[in-house]
């Protein structure tokens, strides 16, 4: 029986943290998922591994086994014929006398066939399986609810402004959800019961919402911020300009003297605060005063004059 390294699978340090291990989860399964590798078979053992791996790291007290099992492993190789039984026995669960098993098929969470747990002999062999039907389903019998899934949706900043609706593929089933108008990168979305099957109940699917970066407007919490380009005359001479927003154009007064790099901010204009209804972030304008290049004889002359003045 093969060791597997759960750590160099995810590309980890044996001291990354659980945030650390959710990233590189998250990052492989986007780029391993079955979705975007069809007909890949390569791909598709590869993002077996990384959901065994993630399976295992994600839970402090099953990595807490693994570790300390270490280069022992083999140690444990016949499972409960050779005698020594399961090495994660006691303390898998966080009470006295419950003891999990891992049973079920990994393959119906990501739309393989049904036939085996799907997760490696070694997995098996040293956190349980067999015949059991159920995810999580401790040897008293007690039914247990479904494994949640996770996954990663992309949205635009516009979206994000106003709220969308999209929908998901998820094996056979098309999902629908909803954001609200002030949805935030990060923020984490929960579908009940779409998730891993269990004995009692399915798990929930977890949707990570990242928002897609923006080629005008840079999010700042609920402000956005942007840049003007203004030429030397109207810096100097005081003007209107007009100002894309997501929710259309204004009118922007620039004051006579204004300098490069000046942070001018309209209220209102920004981001809609999630679930605060007609609250709004700010627009924040950055100057950009545009210098004339390649003038000629006679500006150049003109300028001359100009300085001569101050």
């Amino acid at each position: 029986m093969e060791y597997k390294d759960y750590y160099k699978i995810l590309g980890l340090d044996k001291k990354a943290s659980q945030e650390q291990i959710k990233k590189a989860y998250r990052k492989l399964a986007v780029k391993y998922h079955p979705d975007k590798n069809r007909d890949d078979k390569q791909a598709e053992d590869k993002f077996k591994q990384i959901n065994e791996a993630y399976e295992v790291l994600r839970d402090p007290e099953k990595r807490k086994k693994y570790d300390e099992l270490g280069a022992n492993w083999n140690r444990f190789q016949g499972g409960g014929s050779s005698g020594y039984g399961n090495p994660f026995g006691k303390g898998f669960s966080g009470q006295s006398g419950q003891y999990y098993n891992f049973g079920g098929d990994i393959n119906d969470l990501f739309g393989g066939k049904s036939g085996g747990s799907g997760f490696s002999d070694f997995f098996e062999a040293f956190f349980g399986g067999g015949g059991d039907t159920s995810f999580f389903q401790n040897r008293s019998g007690a039914a247990a609810k479904g494994q949640n899934l996770e996954a990663e949706v992309e949205i635009s900043l516009e979206e994000a402004y106003k709220g969308t609706s999209r929908l998901i593929q998820l094996e056979n089933e098309k999902i629908r959800f909803t954001t609200k108008p002030g949805t935030y990168d990060g923020q984490i979305l929960r579908i009940k019961g779409k998730g891993g099957r269990g004995s009692a109940s399915q798990g929930d699917l977890m949707l990570n919402i990242k928002i897609s970066p923006h080629p005008r407007f840079q999010r700042i919490q609920n402000d956005l911020k942007t840049n003007l380009n203004i030429d030397l005359f109207t810096a100097v001479l005081g003007g209107d300009s007009i100002v894309e927003t997501l929710d259309g154009k204004v009118k922007v007064k620039i004051q006579a003297g204004t300098q490069n790099g000046k942070i001018l901010r309209i209220k209102g204009k920004g981001m809609p605060v999630y679930e605060q209804k007609n609250n709004y972030g700010d627009l924040l304008i950055q100057i950009n005063v545009m210098i004339p290049e390649n003038i000629n004889t006679k500006q150049k002359a003109l300028f001359e004059q100009l300085k001569k003045e101050f």
